[in-house]
C-alpha cells in the first residue's frame, strides 16, 4: 500500500508558447489535508485541472494509491475516485439536493432511497442538508454541502475544492471546516486552493507552493508561518500587513435616502436602506452572497431602476439618470464591479482600447483618439506594475491581478470622488491584492469617498473604517471596523443580530436616520461609544466576581 494518495510526477503543461506547469512533482498523503498555494497565473488550477480530467499533461506521470492513472476525462478522474469542487457551482436550481447528487450516474435507485443516502452521508460527515430541499431555495452554503456530498456520492476519496471559503460567513466557514476535518479522519485526502493564510494556517496539515509554473516545495504548517508563504509564493519578502490609513474625514459624498432596489425576478433586493459616504473614508458593505450587495451597486452607478428612495450625488438625485448621463452631468463616480471580464472589461480589448471605453468621448467627431488612451494604457502599466506583453494585448490572456489592476487603475484614472468597488480582490493573489488595498488606500487619502463591497472579513477589519452590515437586503446595523469582531459580523449578516432593533428604544435609536445632520451623527457616534464602554466596564467587572 502507497503512502500517497495522489503523486504528480514530473507534470509539464503548455498552451502555444505559455507554459503553465513545468516538470511540477507534488503528492498527497492519504487522511490529510493539503493547501495549494501560489500568485494568479502560477499555474495551480491547471495543475488541478489535470488531476480532474478537463485537461490532460503534456508529459509526466498522475498516480493513484502507487498506481500510474491514465486521466482524459471528468468520469475517468472518477472512476480513480477524484472529485472536484468547483468554486462556481453545477447544480440544477429547480431539482432537489437529492436530485443533483444522483444527477448524472447510471444508478436507477427511487427519489426516496436517494433521500437517504444523501441524509446518510450528511449525517456521517457532519453535513447540515435537507435532502429534499430545492436548490433555488438554498443558500450559499447549503449548494456547496450538496457539491461535496455530490462527489463523496460517486467515491471520492480524493477531493478538490476551489477557494471553498470566497462567499461563506464565518459561522459557515467553521462548519466546513469541521466537517472537512471529519472526513480527513476517514480518510479522505483533500487538496484546497485558497489566498487566505489564516485559513491554510488553521486548517491544512501541509503546504505545496507553486511560482511561475515551477513547484518550489512543501512545508510542514505547523514548521512554517504566514510570512514565510508569502515569500516563497512571491519569491520576495512581502509585509503582509492592511494599514487603515488616517484621513481628514470629509462631509457625506453621496446619500442613500429610503432607498428600495427590485433583483431581475421581481423580488426585493434592497429594501428601504439608508446610510451615506464620506470623503477620505471607506465604508464596507458585508453580507451574505446575494443580499442584495450586486443591486445596491448597479443601482448606484445608474446601471438598474430604483423603484424608491434617493440617491444624493453633489446635491443632486441622480436615480433617473443613466450611466452617460451621470458623466455628462461631471459628477466624478467610479464604479469597480464585480464581474471584471464580463462587465468591467472587454476581453477581446488591448488594454489600450479598454482605456479607450473612458476617453473615447474626448475625439474630435467620429475620430477616436487613440493615441491619449495609448499613453493613458502605458502609463497605467509602468505605474501599477502590470505584467503584460505591451500595452496592445488582449485583457483576456492577462493574469485576473493584471486584470484587475487594468480595471481598477481605469476607474481611478478618471480622478473620482467616490469609488463604488465590489469584491476587487477576488480569486487574486495577495502580491496582486495588496496592490488594490493601496491603491484604495491612495484614493482615501485624497478625500474620495469609498464603497467597498467584500467577502473576506479579516480584510474588511483591517481596511475600513465602518462597515454596514446587510441580510436579505435590509441594514442590520453599521459598525466601526476597529472597535467590533468577525464573529458580531457573521451573526448580523445572517440576521441573528439586528443592532438597529436593538437600538430602537436608545435615545440614539435613529442613528441611522439620514435626515441627521454631521454633527448629529458625530454626537450618536460619541453616544454608541460611550454605550459599548460601560457595557464593557459591566462585563470586567463580571470578570472579575
Amino acid at each position: 500500500m502507497s503512502l500517497y494518495a495522489l503523486e504528480l510526477k514530473n507534470i509539464t503543461k503548455t498552451f502555444g508558447s505559455v507554459i503553465a506547469n513545468n516538470n511540477v512533482s507534488l503528492n498527497v498523503k492519504k487522511g490529510e489535508i493539503l493547501s495549494l498555494l501560489g500568485e494568479n497565473g502560477s499555474g495551480k488550477t491547471t495543475l488541478m485541472n489535470m488531476i480532474s480530467g478537463i485537461y490532460h499533461q503534456d508529459s509526466g506521470e498522475i498516480l493513484v494509491d502507487g498506481e500510474v492513472a491514465t486521466i482524459a476525462s471528468p468520469k475517468d478522474a472518477f472512476n480513480y475516485g477524484i472529485g472536484m469542487i468547483h468554486q462556481h457551482f453545477k447544480l440544477v436550481d429547480v431539482f432537489t439536493a437529492a436530485e443533483n447528487v444522483v444527477l448524472g450516474t447510471n444508478d436507477r435507485i427511487s427519489l426516496k432511497k436517494a433521500n437517504k443516502i444523501v441524509a446518510e452521508i450528511a449525517e456521517k460527515y457532519g453535513f447540515e442538508i435537507d435532502p429534499k430541499k430545492k436548490i433555488y431555495d438554498m443558500s450559499v452554503s447549503e449548494k456547496q454541502t450538496v457539491e461535496i456530498i455530490k462527489v463523496l456520492y460517486r467515491g471520492a476519496n480524493i477531493l478538490i475544492l476551489d477557494e471553498p471559503t470566497a462567499v461563506l460567513t464565518p459561522q459557515e466557514i467553521t462548519k466546513l471546516f469541521n466537517v472537512l476535518k471529519s472526513m480527513r479522519e476517514d480518510g479522505k485526502s483533500i487538496i484546497i486552493i485558497t489566498h487566505k493564510l489564516n485559513e491554510v494556517m488553521e486548517l491544512s496539515d501541509r503546504v505545496s507552493i507553486l511560482r511561475k509554473g515551477q513547484y518550489i516545495g512543501t512545508v510542514n504548517t505547523n514548521e512554517t508561518n504566514e510570512t514565510q508563504l508569502t515569500e516563497m509564493m512571491v519569491g520576495e519578502k512581502i509585509e503582509l500587513k492592511i494599514d487603515r490609513v488616517q484621513s481628514e474625514v470629509n462631509v457625506p459624498l453621496l446619500e442613500i435616502r429610503d432607498l428600495t432596489i427590485k433583483k431581475d425576478d421581481g423580488s426585493t433586493a434592497i429594501n428601504n436602506v439608508s446610510f451615506y459616504i464620506r470623503g477620505g473614508e471607506i465604508l464596507g458593505i458585508a453580507g451574505i452572497a446575494g443580499c442584495g450587495q450586486k443591486e445596491l451597486c448597479e443601482a448606484i452607478a445608474g446601471l438598474r431602476t430604483v423603484e424608491s428612495g434617493h440617491i444624493i450625488h453633489k446635491e443632486k438625485d441622480i436615480i433617473k439618470m443613466k450611466p452617460a448621463e451621470i458623466i455628462e452631468e461631471g459628477i466624478s463616480m467610479s464604479f469597480i464591479p464585480e464581474d471584471r471580464l464580463g462587465m468591467g472589461l472587454c476581453p477581446s480589448f488591448s488594454i489600450t482600447d479598454n482605456m479607450m471605453l473612458k476617453l473615447y468621448r474626448n475625439g474630435r467627431g467620429i475620430f477616436f483618439n487613440r493615441r491619449a488612451g495609448r499613453i493613458e494604457a502605458n502609463s497605467l502599466i509602468e505605474r501599477l506594475n502590470i505584467v503584460t506583453p505591451s500595452s496592445e494585448t488582449p485583457v483576456r490572456l492577462l493574469s485576473g491581478g493584471n486584470v484587475q489592476k487594468v480595471l481598477v487603475g481605469r476607474e481611478i484614472d478618471s480622478n473620482p470622488n467616490v469609488v463604488v468597488t465590489a469584491y476587487p480582490v477576488r480569486g487574486l493573489d495577495i502580491n496582486s491584492a495588496y496592490a488594490i488595498y493601496d491603491i484604495l488606500n491612495d484614493q482615501k487619502k485624497k478625500g474620495v469617498g469609498i464603497m467597498f463591497v467584500g467577502e473576506d472579513l479579516d480584510v474588511m477589519l483591517a481596511l475600513c473604517d465602518k462597515i454596514l452590515v446587510l441580510c436579505h437586503g435590509e441594514v442590520m446595523g453599521v459598525v466601526h471596523a476597529a472597535k467590533t469582531t468577525k464573529e458580531k459580523l457573521g451573526l448580523m449578516m445572517t440576521g441573528s443580530l439586528n443592532l438597529l432593533k436593538e437600538q430602537a428604544h436608545r435615545p440614539w435609536g435613529k442613528a441611522k436616520d439620514s435626515s441627521l445632520t454631521e454633527e448629529e451623527w458625530e454626537n450618536l457616534d460619541k453616544e454608541e461609544n460611550a454605550e459599548e464602554s460601560l457595557e464593557q466596564q459591566d462585563e470586567n467587572k463580571e470578570e472579575v466576581k
